[in-house]
C-alpha cells in the first residue's frame, strides 16, 4: 500500500496530463477516504496553485484608455488652446468642431466622466433653451471623432469654462470638495497653463492615481470582458483549434439538456463533443478571489462530477483563476478530486489540449 506522501509525489511527477488523471484515478483503490483530503490538498498546492493568478493583476487593452490615444487627444487640446493659454469661449468651440476628439483631455482636466460632463452640460443648456449632449454624443466626439454642429461645441466650451472658473456648480457645503480641487485644476487655467509647460511633480501624480484608485475607469469599462476572462481563453482556444463546442451561456438551457442527455441546472459553461455529435467533455471556468466564495464554488463541481458519472464517465474539465482557489483544503483539494486532475489556468490552458478527449478531436478537426 502506498504512503501518502508517494501517492502524490506520483501525481505530480507523473508523465504528462493524462498520466496524471491515471494516478489520481487509482486514489480511492490505494487510500481510504479518510486520507483523500490530504492527498487532493497537497496535490493542489504543489501542482496547482503556482499557476493561479490573480484577476487584479491584469487589464484588459481598450484603444479609448491607452495612451497613444489619449496623447492625440491632448495634442489636439494643447495645440488649438496654445497650451492652454487661449481658454475663451470662441477658441474652445472651433477647437472642438475642428477637432472633437480633443474634448477627451479637456474633460479629463475638468476631473469629470463622460457621463458627468454629459449631465454638467444639460446644467448650462437650459437656461440657454438648448439641447444638453448626450453621453453618447460626448463619447461619438471622444472616441470617434464625430464632428459636432457650432451649437453643440458651443455648448460643450461653455461648460468647460463654467466648470473652470467654478461658477457652474457652487461652492459645496460642509467639508465636501469640487472634483476642480485637484493639484492641476485648483488653480484654474493658470495652473493647467504651469504644469503643462513645466511638467507634473511625480508625487502629484501618484496621488491622483491613488485618489482615484489605479485603472478604476478602465476596469470599470471593461468589467464585461473582465467577467467572461476564461470563457472568452477557452472559446479562442477551442475556435483556433477547429474544436466543436457550445459556449452553454449563450444557447437555451433545455436545447442543451435535449441535445447532450445533460440534466444539471445550469449546464456546463462549454460542451465539447465530436463530428458526430456525441458529447465528449464538459468544461466549467470559475474566477475567484475570495476563499470562502471558492468553497462555494467548487460545491458546483461535485455536482457536476455526479453528471459526468451519470452521462458515463464524461470528462469534466475546471478552468480556474483567481487567489479565492488557493485554499487548497477545501476549494481547490476538492476541485481537482472531482475532475480527476483535469485543472487548467490561463497559464496552462493551451496544455489542455494534450489530455483525452482533445488529442483525438484535433486529428478529427478540419
Amino acid at each position: 500500500m502506498a504512503s501518502i506522501e508517494q501517492t502524490v509525489r506520483r501525481i505530480v511527477d507523473a508523465d504528462g496530463w493524462d498520466q496524471r488523471v491515471a494516478q489520481i484515478r487509482l486514489v480511492s483503490q490505494n487510500h481510504g477516504t479518510a486520507e483523500h483530503q490530504e492527498i487532493f490538498a497537497a496535490v493542489a498546492k504543489e501542482a496547482y496553485v503556482p499557476h493561479l493568478a490573480p484577476d487584479f493583476a491584469y487589464v484588459h487593452s481598450f484603444a479609448p484608455y491607452e495612451l497613444p490615444e489619449f496623447e492625440a487627444a491632448y495634442a489636439a487640446a494643447a495645440e488649438g488652446t496654445s497650451n492652454f493659454t487661449a481658454v475663451t469661449e470662441d477658441t474652445l468651440t472651433a477647437l472642438i468642431v475642428e477637432q472633437p476628439h480633443s474634448l477627451l483631455a479637456l474633460r479629463t482636466i475638468l476631473g469629470l466622466l463622460s457621463k458627468e460632463f454629459a449631465s454638467a452640460t444639460q446644467l448650462v443648456a437650459e437656461p440657454l433653451g438648448l439641447k444638453p449632449l448626450s453621453s453618447g454624443r460626448v463619447e461619438g466626439m471622444e472616441r470617434r471623432g464625430s464632428r459636432p454642429t457650432v451649437e453643440q461645441a458651443r455648448l460643450a466650451a461653455l461648460t468647460i469654462v463654467a466648470v473652470m472658473d467654478g461658477s457652474l456648480f457652487g461652492d459645496p457645503p460642509g467639508g465636501l470638495h469640487t472634483k476642480q480641487e485637484k493639484y492641476d485644476t485648483q488653480g484654474g487655467w493658470p495652473t493647467v497653463q504651469r504644469l503643462a509647460r513645466d511638467g507634473v511633480p511625480y508625487a502629484a501624480f501618484l496621488h491622483q492615481r491613488h485618489y482615484g484608485g489605479a485603472f478604476r475607469q478602465l476596469l470599470d469599462a471593461t468589467s464585461t470582458q473582465r467577467g467572461n476572462l476564461l470563457e472568452d481563453s477557452v472559446e479562442e482556444l477551442f475556435t483556433s483549434h477547429g474544436i466543436h463546442h457550445i459556449r452553454t451561456g449563450s444557447h437555451n438551457q433545455a436545447d442543451i439538456a435535449n441535445r447532450f442527455e445533460i440534466h444539471v441546472a445550469p449546464a456546463p459553461d462549454f460542451v465539447v463533443y465530436d463530428e458526430a455529435g456525441a458529447l465528449r467533455a464538459m468544461l466549467e471556468c470559475k474566477l475567484v478571489n475570495d476563499g470562502g466564495t471558492a468553497r462555494d464554488k467548487a460545491l458546483r463541481f461535485e455536482r457536476l462530477r455526479a453528471e459526468a458519472i451519470r452521462l458515463g464517465g464524461v470528462p469534466l474539465f475546471a478552468v480556474l483563476a483567481g487567489l479565492g482557489w488557493s485554499r487548497v483544503n477545501d476549494t481547490l483539494g476538492p476541485v481537482v478530486r472531482d475532475t480527476d486532475g483535469r485543472v487548467f489556468t490561463l497559464a496552462t490552458l493551451p496544455e489542455m489540449l494534450s489530455v483525452s478527449p482533445f488529442p483525438s478531436l484535433l486529428a478529427a478537426a478540419p
